[in-house]
């Protein structure tokens, strides 16, 4: 009984930790329920690059997804579709035009000299644009839309200063050919970004390096008007420059932030251009009413659910109904928390999930009716029935979560979004079904007045049972 107590106190933290979690932290909706855009782009081949690789792929979805945090959009996505496409998801943006207009360019890389007597003005620059840029994450997270557009046009000016004092373009990303990442030997756990030009550009790029040698001022590298970096160069090049067209960019990388750079340098290096091959537009009343309806088709499909167990199970079924209150708070909480951007699919994985949970229940209470027609005792009844349920339970839910990782694996946007869902659920109802439905339904035991056997099993006479004590 003490562990019954334990558990049960437990549970009541737990639920109550949920609804704190769903107060504070809303689950997010998606483009289906919250209304947007969505652009399905083509990553088309050139003679130079006559297929696209996984890496060529990647390589542009990054530039896409900086792209996409220029336009202000919170809780975008983009998702590779097929090895040439990509789906771009803009919840809250009704303009699909706008959106292809700053996606569809070809991603411009530049190398750029400081400009001299531009020092001072570059470190203040670079630290407002730093600041700014801090800024825009907490805003995108507390979803304050005026905040972000004034952000972004402040981002927009402080771009603008900072490209000001560099001169026009040396070296574009048309001359790169390889970019990569390596530690920087004897320096701890900091890296350095190795790039490589074209034979060409070697030359043009030893003569800009010979000019910025041992002046403090920076060789910038802008990606879409963006300043990646702009690293001093060194006195001991001012005879000769940077020769062999390679170089090493320093800048206290780690070892995720110097990959992020290579991607970004080989996205922005990539001549390979966008095509829009599809435009898909999802109105905020076509959201709000997806997002009612499902509300009244869970809803109602869960109170007549409850009103089964009650009347069928009798007072087992009242035990699986806050089950699965319970499991329901811990699902939307989990939501919050992962976070899961909840779809259409993603609401019909949580209902099926919620199938699942009930299932598991009515195993377990049809095995205990069979164990009190047999003569035994509430609650060796109730033991029993708990313990000849969960191989089947756990057959059945570890099969649904098999399809839920190929699904997953293999599927891509709303697909995912239904594995995803439904997976956390099933995890779920197994944690309330053998968990919250025992502690709760062994409780019920040790209350004397809660123990009539016809409250577990109708139109069973008391007499057929042994004495229903703690363990008897």
């Amino acid at each position: 009984m003490q562990r019954q107590k334990f558990t049960l106190g437990f549970i009541v933290v737990l639920t109550i930790a949920a609804i704190a979690v769903i107060v504070n932290l809303p689950v997010q909706l998606g483009l289906d329920l919250r209304g947007g855009s969505q652009l399905t782009l083509q990553v088309m081949t050139t003679p130079e690059i006559p297929q696209v690789t996984p890496e060529d792929l990647s390589a542009v979805r990054k530039v896409i997804d900086n792209r996409i945090n220029e336009l202000g959009v919170s809780e975008a996505l983009v998702q590779t579709s097929g090895s040439d496409k990509l789906v771009v998801q803009l919840p809250g943006v009704s303009d699909p035009e706008q959106a292809e207009r700053v996606l569809g360019n070809t991603a411009r890389l530049e190398f750029r000299e400081q400009k001299p007597g531009t020092e001072a003005q570059y470190q203040a620059e670079r630290q407002v644009y730093d600041e700014l840029k801090a800024k825009r994450a907490a805003l995108i997270q507390a979803g304050d839309k005026a905040a972000i557009d004034e952000n972004q046009r402040a981002i927009e000016r402080s771009q603008e200063a900072i490209s000001q004092l560099f001169e026009k373009a040396v070296l574009t990303g048309q001359d790169l050919r390889e970019a990569g990442a390596a530690p920087d030997g004897g320096l701890g756990n900091s890296w350095v970004v190795i790039i490589r030009f074209s034979a060409d550009a070697a030359d043009r790029y030893a003569e800009l390096t010979k000019k910025l040698a041992g002046t403090g001022r920076g060789l910038g590298i802008f990606l879409d008007r963006d300043l990646l970096t702009a690293p001093v160069v060194g006195p001991e090049y001012a005879q000769l420059g940077i020769t062999g067209g390679s170089t090493e960019i320093r800048g206290n990388f780690t070892a995720d932030s110097s990959q992020e750079l290579v991607i970004q340098l080989k996205g922005g290096a990539l001549p390979l251009p966008v095509k829009l091959v599809e435009t898909r537009t999802v109105g905020a009343t076509l959201g709000r009413d997806s997002v009612e309806s499902s509300i009244w088709a869970g809803v109602g499909g869960l109170v007549l659910v409850l009103i089964f167990m009650a009347i069928y199970y009798r007072l087992p079924g009242v035990v699986a109904d806050l089950a699965l209150m319970i499991y329901a708070l811990l699902n939307f909480a989990v939501f919050a928390l992962v976070p899961v951007t909840l779809s259409l699919p993603g609401i019909a994985g949580f209902i099926l999930s919620i199938g699942m949970a009930v299932d598991a229940n009515v195993l377990i209470f049809e095995r205990t009716r069979e164990e009190l027609q047999a003569g035994k005792s509430l609650y060796r009844s109730v033991e029993s029935g708990f313990y000849r349920a969960f191989s089947s339970i756990l057959d059945g839910n570890v099969t649904t979560l098999i399809a839920c990782v190929v699904l997953f694996w293999l599927g891509t946007g709303l697909v995912k979004g239904f594995a995803l869902t439904l997976a956390i659920g099933v995890l779920l109802s197994m944690f309330t079904a053998l968990t919250c439905s025992r502690t709760l339904l062994f409780v019920a035991l040790s209350i004397p007045s809660l123990r009539r056997p016809e409250w577990y099993c109708p139109g069973l006479k008391a007499a057929n049972l042994k004495t229903a004590g703690s363990g008897n």
